[in-house]
Order: C-alpha cells, then structure tokens, then sequence
C-alpha cells in the first residue's frame, strides 16, 4: 500500500502522515498500513511505526481498531458541555449552573460603566487587579506572581499552551478529562498524555509515567475535578509536588475553576521553586457562563509570555466585564448568595446520592455540580437506557483518555425538584439493571 507516508523518526513519520490528512491525500476512514508494513515500507525498526501511530491515535488524527486495523479518524462532532440542542429528552447532563443563582445584573451595570476605555491604557482595570491579587495569593507558594486576564479558563489554557509548546509536544491531561481541556490539546496538535485521576486527585504514579514519557506540561484541577468531582488532598499534593521539583521548567496549569464555590480546601502542587506556572480562576461557575473573564497569576516569565500573546488578538478583556466582575465580587449580597448556591449543590447532589444508595448504586459525593455515577455497567449501554426513558445524561466515555469503555455517568441534579429525582433515580436503576443482564449473556 503506497500513501506517500514518508519519514525515519516516529515523529517525521507522525508529521508526514497528518500532512498527507491536512492536504487531503488520505481522508477520512481510509485504511493504513500495518504497524509491520509501514517499518519494511520506510525501513525502520518496528517500534518507530508503532510510536508515530500512537502520536497520531492520542492526537485523534488515525483510530486504531484492533484487528480491524488502523484508518484516518472520521470527524464527529466534538462533544461540548451546555444543553443538548433540539433535544425532547429531560437534560440530566448539561453540566450548567443553576440560573436561579446566578447573581442579577440589574442596577449593576450602570454604576459600572464609567468612562470610556481607549487604546492603550492598562489592560487589567485597577480596582479588578487589587481585588484579584489578594483573591488569587492565598494559597500559592511563590510569591512573585503576576495577574493576566483572559476570556474565560479555556481561552487562558489556549494561550498558554501555545506560548510554551510546539506542535507534537506532549501535555499530561487528567484522565477523565474536562472536555475543553481535551479539545484545546488535540485541536492544537500536542499529545496528550492520559494520568489516571482517583478520588484525591491526579495520582502520582500517572503523572511520574507522563514525565518520564517527556510531558512540557501538566493541566490539573486542584478541586471539584470535572468529571469526578476530586479534589486534591494535601497529601497527595504534596507527593505531585516533591515528584515535580525535579521538573521545574515543565509548565503547570492549575485550572480551579470551581473557586468560590469549592468546600474543600485549595491544595496546590507547585512549590515555591518552581519556574513555569499558572493557576487560573473563572467566574463562569458563580457569576454565569456568559460571564467570559478568567483571572490567571503565574510566574513573571509566564504572564510575560501570555501578555504578548494576547497583543494580536483581544489584546484586553472588555473593562465593562472587569468592572463588573470586581462589583459583583464586592457585594455582600452577591457573596451571601454564592454562599447559598455552594450549599444548594452539595445538599442536593448529597440527595440524590442518598436515593441512589437506597436502589443500591453507591455514589460518593465530592465538590462540584454534578455527580459521577458508578454503573457497574458499560456507560454506554445505561444511557440508552435512559434515553428510553425520556433522559439525556452524559456518559463516561466523551471524557476517557484511554483504557476501556466508561462504566461511569456524570449527571447534573441540582436543578431536578424531589419527584422529578425520584423518577430519575428509579429510572437510572432500571437501565443498569437492564444493561448488566445483557452483558451477563
């Protein structure tokens, strides 16, 4: 088979072969040769093909299907958090806030607008910055940060990423993964590198293996990791920390986007020595997600970086939002409801674990919105299941790295009133019980 694939390194042979997708040569579904087929073609030890179809199979270029060999991925759409679109299912997998708690903007607005903003004057609006380097010094080691703001977690893990990566460099990514962080690294090209995530975290053994596989940089969520919902103990961030001080200069992303929301306390793994570093914290979860502001403190070089970055594109966030933010951030009212809607979450997610314990699906409670179920089952098979009985719940699989089939749901139930989780939960018994018995067969 001649697909002009060419090269001597696993990672020309992996460059030559996306090439040939990009252009179009190969497209999608087309077979390719064989992990033996492709060493004779180009002459190269057997382990070298091997490498360069793992980079493409972990970058979702090519898709390797057991003895059904290995083809061009197909596209699909990606899977996105929200609502489902044109859907007649009752959504138990949006992952939203509650918009009864999001805070209101009436009255706000207009003590915030001020004067005009006129090109350049300081990117970060004053009074936001003060508020937001005491809101982000806290809990972290160094104390030389600098603050940057962007337009929301995501866009901030973007620009990161590509100010200190190159293309086919590897990222350590949480496995169950939050899908932007998913999307960002493989639409950009990096590797990700999957470490197991349990119920403290990111476990140390996964992230010494990414290290040693040569990862440039480690995304993590300190607490309320979504999907699981884990947050780091201080143990185990201190184990990822001693483990990472012989890797100063890999860059770590710390995305605590549950913040001020969160009941467990902020466990970080950076050390006071480290070099290249980032915590960001957006607003999404507690003020709204249309709310598009991120505050990240990092390391002098790193803010550096991230500012120029920044320069040919947004080149600031809308001072209309940073003044907004800081308002909404420094009323006591607003706080007193974010308090009230931290109690909302956990109450009733705890509910609802209570009513799924009682049909015998033990489910522990951690941070967050939502819960992650364990079905005993293939994730897959329980949500249709569910979808049978009038529900959309998001199943395990969109957010596995790799390894087999989920046997986990992450539902949102904070929004569902006593009957409608009673329903939920008889319901979601029934399809695991149906889902078990036919993998007994």
């Amino acid at each position: 088979m001649d697909t002009g694939i060419t090269g001597r390194t696993a990672a020309e042979i992996a460059g030559s072969l996306r090439t040939l997708v990009e252009r179009g040569t190969l497209r999608p579904g087309d077979p390719l040769p064989s992990v033996r087929a492709l060493a004779e073609t180009l002459g190269v030890n057997r382990n070298t093909a091997v490498a360069a179809y793992r980079q493409l199979t972990q970058a979702g270029v090519v898709v390797t299907r057991g003895r059904g060999g290995t083809r061009v991925a197909e596209w699909a759409p990606v899977a996105q958090e929200g609502f489902a679109a044109d859907s007649v299912l009752r959504d138990v997998g949006t992952g939203n806030p509650d918009p009864d708690l999001i805070p209101r903007l009436t009255g706000v607005l207009d003590r915030v607008a001020g004067r005009p903003v006129l090109y350049g004057e300081p990117v970060i609006d004053p009074e936001l910055a003060s508020w937001a380097r005491e809101w982000m010094s806290g809990a972290l080691a160094p104390d030389d940060l600098r603050l940057t703001i962007t337009s929301g977690a995501a866009d901030a893990v973007e620009r990161l990423l590509a100010q200190a990566l190159n293309r086919d460099d590897a990222v350590a990514l949480e496995d169950p993964c939050f899908l932007p962080s998913i999307h960002t690294v493989r639409l950009a090209g990096y590797r990700p590198v999957a470490v197991p995530v349990d119920g403290e975290g990111m476990t140390v053994d996964g992230l010494r293996s990414a290290l040693a596989q040569g990862v440039r940089a480690v995304i993590l969520t300190p607490r309320a990791q979504n999907p699981t919902g884990a947050s780091l103990t201080a143990g185990r961030a201190a184990a990822l920390r001693e483990l990472l001080e012989d890797h100063p200069f890999v860059l770590i992303i710390e995305d605590d986007h549950f913040s001020a929301l969160a009941r467990t306390e902020l466990h970080s793994v950076i050390g006071p020595e480290h070099r290249r570093w980032a915590v960001i914290r957006s607003v999404s979860k507690f003020l709204g997600p249309d709310m598009c502001l991120a505050v990240t403190a990092s390391d002098p070089d790193t803010a550096e970086a991230l500012a120029t970055r920044l320069t040919p594109g947004t080149t600031w966030v809308s001072h209309l939002l940073q003044r907004l933010t800081h308002a909404l951030m420094t009323d006591e009212t607003v706080l007193s409801g974010i308090s009230r809607a931290r109690t909302h979450y956990a109450a009733r997610n705890a509910a609802f674990a209570d009513r799924l314990a009682a049909r015998g699906l033990p489910t522990e409670v951690r941070d967050g919105l939502n819960l992650w179920v364990p079905l005993g089952a293939p994730a897959a098979d329980v949500s249709a299941g569910l979808m049978r009985r009038g529900w959309l719940a998001r199943d395990g699989d969109e957010f596995v790295l790799e390894g087999e089939a989920s046997t986990h749901l992450r539902l949102t139930v904070h929004k569902l009133d006593d009957a409608d989780a009673e329903q939920l939960a008889d319901d979601l018994a029934a399809a695991v019980a149906s889902a078990g018995s036919r993998a007994r067969r």
